[in-house]
């Protein structure tokens, strides 16, 4: 899963230097959802989307719109390693989230992590030098924004299927992209257009693979496993642009994971 997200990312970020953002995004989504609506809608029929959450499912879905929004801006405007390693630092603001929207109490080990987790950003980004760039901003928007919905929608899962939360995510999101076409759209070439098809559906698989890998185990054991993006994303900014991977890239990509993996250390401990 992690693989194939990585590699539509390189995509996207090979596309959107063609192709209008929201044209990319709106591919993402809307593929993915004539594909599950062809596997799911025989076995369930409408009341997939029989829901006492749509609440949840619409905040959910509009956060997801916005991130992936901020995260498309940042691959046109920097590197796609650094990208994903700054959107490592998501799990650092979900505590803060829960904080400020569920009063939950963050003790001394979560702050402690989140302010590691931020010196990993800042050393990222490398702030007040030339490798600073209006696309880090962008980045960690992202991960705010997905840090902040991961908080906000715990415990969705515990009510909704697996079919409902996939249909009603590509749903709303193919619904929120759609109106980004009239801002920006270009009439794909013929390889082009196999290009946006082949981003789509490698999107849905990963999505799909993932949920299922949530299903086969626990958080804690698959959770790790999304840092391998870092590892593949540095391999396709060097065979795709030639990009060289920088010491504070790999340094502060390694202190964001770390402080990231302790908060799942913890949230496992706890659950437990």
């Amino acid at each position: 899963s992690t693989f194939v997200f990585t590699c539509t990312s390189a995509l996207s970020k090979w596309l959107i230097e063609t192709y209008p953002i929201g044209e990319v995004l709106f591919s993402r989504v809307f593929i993915p959802l004539i594909g599950m609506s062809i596997i799911i809608l025989p076995r369930t029929g409408l009341s997939v989307f029989h829901t006492k959450r749509f609440k949840g499912h619409l905040m959910r879905g509009a956060s997801q719109s916005c991130s992936q929004t901020f995260l498309m801006i940042a691959f046109s405007l920097m590197p796609l390693a650094s990208a994903v390693a700054i959107n490592f630092s998501a799990p650092i603001f979900a505590p803060l989230a829960s904080m400020i929207f569920r009063r939950e109490q963050v003790g001394l080990a979560r702050w402690s992590a989140i302010l590691v987790g931020f010196f990993g950003v800042l050393v990222v980004t490398s702030p007040g030098t030339e490798t600073f760039t209006v696309g880090a901003l962008f980045a960690l928007a992202n991960a705010i924004m997905y840090g902040t919905v991961t908080a906000g929608v715990r415990g969705l899962t515990a009510t909704e299927s697996a079919e409902t939360l996939t249909m009603y995510q590509m749903l709303i999101m193919s619904a929120a992209f759609s109106l980004m076409l009239p801002f920006g759209f270009v009439v794909p070439t013929w390889a082009d257009a196999g290009w946006l098809v082949l981003n789509g559906v490698g999107n849905g698989v990963a999505q799909y693979m993932w949920t299922r890998a949530i299903h086969l185990a626990p958080t804690s054991v698959v959770s790790p496993f999304q840092y391998f993006s870092l590892i593949w994303a540095m391999l396709l900014d060097f065979a795709i642009w030639g990009d060289i991977p920088t010491v504070s890239l790999i340094i502060g990509g390694a202190i964001v994971a770390g402080s990231g993996l302790f908060l799942l250390w913890r949230e496992s401990r706890r659950a437990t």
